[in-house]
């Protein structure tokens, strides 16, 4: 069975490797097809946790739109012609919509096609129920505001793929839980996006313990919450570890956040005196790019070796750290030296004078 992905295309690496990162830490066994960018078939996954490992993407992602169950791979030549071919009550529920993504620029008319291939759908469905002796097929209907079966054409150059939507991405969280929306707001906060993103490049996994030690507002680590991880969260700074708790607190009262009170922590600590009583699964963390200014003046290079020390010390075997940070400081050379490992490493820009690094590290002493 397949799956058949629709990924944002705002950024050219991080959807892919997202996808991957959550592939490997939730034991997902498939192939990988890139057909073009943003379009992803997940192939031969296991018929037994197919609708499982589902549920667990749509829960995970950030960076894709939506995940459908692959129905038909074909062309545009045969597109009506399989459409024909497959058994539509199996797939839709009372009512339905069919809608039409293009990819590399593909000409065809979306609404005319999308016309066409709801006829058929209509036809093929009043050909069963009209058969002699048929009597448990539903009559099935057009529904083009709230269908309760949204049935995805994807067009491409060279391939037409037909999927259907069992499980949706909840997109309103990262709108609803933007940084200017919580209750607790900062100027300079990560987007809910960029935050679910990083947390799933730490390959961290339900249950698990996850720590920001710049925790801020919270961002990171109510991402951590909505996939179900432990949290701890510091920060030097009073006022953000009060008001993480007061975002974390927000949100396990959201219907969608499955976490209690007992879930997470926030401690007020500088990172180079953390000393936490039980080690952690993974670090996620955005430290701030100003950080010598708290600091008594000491240069951010020297400030990084020293909390790379400090969460060393913090972290598992084998943990991840996933990091953003400035293009213009180098931590290469700190990590060399305490025996982590650059896995990967990607690109933001943010403006003319500042690229954002997303680094992803394994501590391996």
């Amino acid at each position: 069975m397949d799956l058949l992905l629709i990924q944002s295309q705002e950024h050219e690496t991080l959807p892919l490797a997202e996808l991957k990162a959550v592939l490997t830490c939730e034991n997902i066994d498939c192939d990988v097809e890139v057909i073009t960018q943003g379009l992803i078939l997940l192939k031969s996954l296991n018929e037994l946790d197919f609708y499982k490992n589902y549920k667990t993407l749509v829960r995970r992602l950030a960076y894709t739109h939506e995940i459908h169950e692959l129905i038909l791979r074909t062309d545009l030549n045969n597109l009506e012609s399989g459409f024909n071919s497959v058994n539509w009550n199996d797939y839709i529920e009372e009512d339905f919509v069919v809608r039409i993504k293009r990819f590399e620029k593909v000409n065809i008319d979306t609404t005319d096609v999308e016309r066409r291939l709801g006829h058929l759908i209509l036809s093929s469905n009043n050909t069963a129920s009209g058969t002699s002796g048929k009597t448990d097929v539903a009559e099935l209907k057009v529904n083009l505001n709230n269908p309760k079966s949204f049935i995805r054409v994807v067009a491409t150059q060279k391939e037409v793929f037909i999927g259907i939507e069992k499980f949706k991405l909840n997109k309103k969280h990262f709108q609803n839980l933007k940084p200017h929306k919580r209750p607790f707001f900062y100027p300079g906060s990560m987007s809910p996006k960029l935050a679910r993103c990083m947390v799933n490049l730490s390959h961290i996994k339900e249950d698990q313990l996850l720590l920001d030690p710049f925790c801020g507002t919270g961002g990171i680590l109510i991402e951590g919450a909505m996939i179900g991880t432990k949290l701890i969260g510091s920060d030097i700074n009073w006022k953000m570890k009060n008001g993480t708790l007061i975002n974390l607190d927000y949100c396990s009262n959201l219907d969608y956040c499955d976490i209690c009170e007992n879930d997470y922590e926030a401690h007020h600590i500088d990172v180079r005196e953390l000393k936490l009583y039980k080690k952690v699964d993974a670090v996620v963390t955005d430290p701030p790019y100003g950080i010598s200014t708290s600091t008594g003046g000491e240069k951010s290079g020297k400030i990084f070796h020293q909390f790379l020390e400090s969460i060393d010390y913090n972290m598992k075997e084998n943990a991840y750290l996933c990091i953003a940070h400035p293009h213009y400081l180098d931590i290469d050379p700190f990590l060399n030296e305490l025996g982590f490992k650059l896995l990967e490493r990607h690109k933001i820009k943010m403006h003319k004078s500042l690229t954002r690094i997303i680094s992803v590290i394994k501590k391996t002493n």
